[in-house]
């Protein structure tokens, strides 16, 4: 299998016939230069991304042809890309992607001790050109020595008559330091940066195009201890908002702090009528206000009011109407005397 075109839609302009079969509703082009303006609306079904690989390619195109009586027609097209959007801010594609795993060496009866791998990743989604933040541990047990390595693999799978074809590339790698028996490896987020590639195309019945994120530990002589982290390449990056930090572990606790530093903090309620009035200040008021030893309307309504409550608190004006009347009641210029 060559290549594999995909659906392509023609676009006819008016055909060319002499004076004659003019009847026949064909339009005449006389000598000259004449052009056409034409114009094609993509169906509103989800069209596979345009694509070149090894074993096949999605490639669309816009095919014009001239009809001309008595000769061969002419032809001519032009090719057009296409892309699928791949929008990474979502819940499935911002989810962290993490896994382990350990392996034991042994040779005939002898076994060394066991090699460890964890790894994880902030998001299974990215897009071209980002740095995927890679946090790992590997543990080394065994007898001999090892390197930690990661890399970005795309894997094509082309199927045509029933057959299955497929092709894995590398993308990208890094390389960590070598580990010596019992010795351990940190990884601390270190960043391997996406090429400029191809978005990943899911949807489509004859091609597939996957990434993955491969972590894992060469060994000599054996079987290379790996973990595959599944990816997806988009092509609508990250918001501002989605972004996360270095940290899975910490995701949570900092997005509710900068949610807590964005939201205004709400205003403190008046303390209550108990912390401000003690038990010996209101018995105070109740013996004066029985002896009624002070003289006066205006002092008694001072000493009536001094140890009262405070108003309802309420973040809301209770009396809206009224004030609105007393702005409008409010002369705008001073009268004249």
């Amino acid at each position: 299998m060559k290549e594999v075109w995909y659906t392509c839609w023609n676009i006819v302009p008016p055909l060319v016939s002499d004076d004659d079969n003019s009847e026949e509703g064909l339009t005449t082009i006389h000598s000259g230069r004449h052009e056409y303006a034409f114009s094609l609306e993509l169906p509103q079904i989800p069209l596979a991304t345009s694509f070149e690989g090894k074993h096949g390619s999605v490639r669309y195109w816009v095919k014009a042809e001239l009809h001309r009586p008595w000769l061969l027609p002419m032809k001519t097209k032009k090719e057009f890309t296409v892309f699928e959007h791949i929008d990474i801010n979502t819940p499935l594609l911002l989810s962290p992607q993490a896994g382990t795993k350990d392996k034991t060496l042994c040779c005939w009866f002898c076994t060394s001790g066991p090699i460890s791998l964890s790894a994880k990743i902030e998001r299974k989604g990215y897009t071209p050109g980002e740095s995927i933040q890679i946090f790992a541990e590997i543990e080394n047990c065994s007898s001999r020595m090892v390197v930690p390595k990661a890399a970005i693999y795309q894997t094509q799978t082309f199927y045509a008559k029933g057959k299955m074809k497929e092709v894995k590339q590398l993308v990208a790698n890094l390389r960590g330091e070598s580990l010596s028996s019992g010795k351990t490896e940190t990884w601390s987020g270190k960043m391997l940066k996406i090429p400029p590639i191809s978005p990943s195309i899911l949807d489509c019945s004859i091609i597939r195009v996957e990434y993955s994120l491969m972590v894992y530990v060469d060994i000599p002589g054996a079987m290379n201890l790996s973990l595959n982290l599944p990816l997806v390449i988009g092509t609508i990056p990250l918001h501002p908002f989605g972004s996360r930090t270095s940290s899975v572990s910490s995701q949570c606790s900092m997005t509710m702090s900068w949610l807590g530093m964005a939201l205004p903090e709400r205003p403190e309620a008046p303390p209550s009528y108990s912390e401000i009035v003690t038990e010996e200040q209101r018995q105070s008021l109740e013996v004066t206000s029985a002896r009624d030893e002070f003289e006066g309307p205006l002092f008694a309504y001072i000493q009536e009011f001094r140890f009262q409550p405070p108003p309802l608190y309420s973040e809301v004006d209770p009396n809206p109407d009224q004030a609105s009347r007393t702005e409008e009641r409010r002369p705008d210029t001073c009268p004249s005397r």
